[in-house]
């Protein structure tokens, strides 16, 4: 079976898309298509912005939504898959890869995401901080010792596990496995402590905005952030992507969960080789490809 994948935040690059825009007309429409419902030219900031200007959570997610949502659009007859499935953003462009979700709805969605992610991690000083090297438990062990909030976020593949929560408890968190033995505890360049229990205002924000829009029937499965199984249920896919702010992205669980469905071809379909590398750290020997 042929399973799609998608990227998620941090996949983002100065010039993402202007190759996609030259070379397809089709391309082109739904770039413009796309300056229209936001409002502003995203395509101005993704072909010619600097990459500090592709940081703003605001820019980024939608960024990132297009290049990899265009790119699927625009391989035609070619694209047909078997299962899908999207790194924590890249949940929404799988569940238009899989026709959940018509792309102005989709986009529309991203953009409020991002915009109530932004709003959320301004109420409160926090980030996420990268851990390697550990097993999962430790990790999770010290997470729960460590006084604040400070949880597992990303379980990106074995080894890497993502935390995020506040400042103050992410420093401890980092002193605390580096003792453990991690062979790094990074914080990250990123804006707020995302699928943590203080993404809980733009949770209630984008739950609303879900309940609005219509999701239609999938016509494949999507492996969602949340549970890491096939979800084939619209109303279960809108429950999981509502929940999906606050709760850990399990990565590697789903990947897991695909191979065993009998995913035997994997292909990463947005900017980047992100998950591409991962998939390699999870399981060797499937079969791993990209369009970027």
């Amino acid at each position: 079976m042929h399973a799609y994948i998608f990227p998620g935040q941090g996949a983002q690059f100065s010039g993402m898309g202007l190759d996609l825009f030259e070379k397809s007309s089709l391309a082109q429409e739904y770039f413009n298509h796309a300056n229209k419902i936001l409002g502003f030219s995203i395509t101005d900031i993704m072909f010619k912005g600097s990459d500090d200007d592709l940081k703003q959570t605001k820019v980024t997610q939608p960024a990132i939504f297009l290049h990899s949502v265009i790119l699927a659009k625009t391989l035609g007859e070619d694209f047909k898959p078997d299962m899908v499935a999207g790194h924590s953003l890249g949940e929404f462009s799988a569940l238009v890869a899989n026709n959940v979700l018509d792309f102005e709805s989709a986009l529309q969605l991203v953009s409020q995401r991002a915009l109530a992610m932004q709003k959320a991690c301004e109420i409160q000083p926090s980030t996420m901080a990268a851990v390697l090297g550990l097993d999962d438990t430790i990790v999770e062990e010290v997470c729960a010792q460590t006084d604040g909030i400070v949880v597992a976020a990303n379980y990106n593949c074995p080894g890497q596990l993502v935390i995020s929560g506040e400042l103050t408890a992410i420093n401890k968190a980092c002193e605390a496995l580096t003792e453990k033995g991690a062979r790094r505890a990074l914080v990250l360049p990123v804006g707020g402590a995302f699928h943590s229990p203080l993404m809980e205002p733009a949770r209630e924000e984008l739950a609303a905005a879900i309940e609005n829009t219509t999701f239609n029937e999938p016509i494949c499965p999507i492996y969602q952030n949340v549970t890491a199984n096939a979800v084939n249920s619209a109303t279960e896919i809108k429950k999981n992507l509502i929940a999906q702010l606050t709760a850990p992205v399990k990565w590697t669980q789903t990947i897991q969960q695909m191979i065993a469905d009998g995913g035997i071809e994997f292909t990463e379909i947005g900017p980047g080789k992100v998950l591409q590398g991962l998939m390699r750290k999870i399981d060797r020997s499937v079969n791993t490809n990209g369009f970027s």
